[in-house]
């Protein structure tokens, strides 16, 4: 009981991914599936609090 409404959701998220067009890069998409790095994006994964790379505040 009490499904109805998440099934409903997921069964338009679903629905909307299934019809929707989307623009793919195929070259990265392929990249990450045969495990080739990409160094370029790893700025985006910097996180000042992560462990060895805390910066203190002076």
């Amino acid at each position: 009981m009490g499904r109805g409404r998440a099934k409903a959701k997921q069964t338009k998220v679903a629905r909307d991914l299934k019809y929707s067009s989307q623009d793919i890069d195929i070259e990265k998409l392929t990249k990450e599936l045969h495990g080739e790095d990409d160094r370029r994006d790893d700025k985006d994964d910097f996180d000042p609090y992560a462990e060895g790379n805390y910066i203190p505040r002076r």
